[in-house]
């Protein structure tokens, strides 16, 4: 017997309502080359049939456009990245630590962030203790070592992920961003560093994909 998923065929769009009982979160709704109106009725889908919302790289006029039909949805303006979130437990078991290279790799963190927390995860962020001052790290290394998943953010070459999977017993999902002069070529160095570490237990996603780690890291803390 085939497994029949539900949906709702929107024309433009054919929503996935069962991802949640499914995969354990709603369908995310990826922001860029959709419609303000594109985005509301997929979000009035989502909102009729009880589901989150979690718009990622949402722009700030979209988002304010959304307001009026949603009073409810907030906006991380660093992450672009809004939400409308029914109550839910929070794990008490599990931390995931968010780390971020640079101050510029910051939004794409927060966006990780964002993700972890509206899926109920327990989150402690360090920020701007990348490789140029690798002392910093070592600051917050009973922290770290007390998360059981630890999620590097690293722009230019993206080092940072290796040296942190070295010094912890977790494994480390690893986020290219892109940011760096031009041979970092959009983030392009920093994936192939990361793909290439040496330090066994580093898994990577795509550049500038914080939601994605986010995601990744909720379904192994559950």
């Amino acid at each position: 017997m085939l497994y029949k998923e539900k949906f709702c065929h929107l024309g433009f769009a054919d929503i996935d309502i069962d991802r949640q009982a499914r995969r354990g979160y709603s369908e995310v709704i990826y922001c860029p080359g959709k419609t303000k109106t594109q985005l509301k009725k997929i979000a009035c889908q989502l909102v009729k049939n009880k589901q989150d919302l979690l718009l990622t790289k949402l722009e700030k006029d979209a988002f304010g456009y959304l307001k009026k039909s949603f009073p409810g949805l907030k906006y991380n303006a660093l992450a672009r990245i809004g939400y409308l979130l029914k109550r839910r437990k929070i794990l008490k078991k599990g931390l995931v630590a968010v780390i971020s290279a640079g101050t510029a790799d910051i939004p794409v963190a927060e966006e990780a962030v964002v993700t972890l927390e509206a899926m109920g995860n327990r989150v402690v962020k360090l920020y701007d203790v990348g490789v140029a001052g690798v002392h910093r790290i070592m600051r917050h290394i009973d922290t770290i070592r007390k998360a059981g998943i630890i999620i590097v953010v690293a722009g230019m070459e993206g080092a940072l992920a290796s040296v942190v999977s070295g010094l912890v017993s977790s494994p480390v999902i690893a986020v290219p961003t892109s940011c760096g002069y031009g041979a970092n070529f959009s983030g392009l160095s920093a994936l192939l560093t990361m793909l290439n570490s040496c330090s066994a237990g580093v898994a990577v996603v795509n550049i500038d994909n914080g939601f994605g780690a986010g995601y990744f890291a909720s379904l192994i803390n559950k």
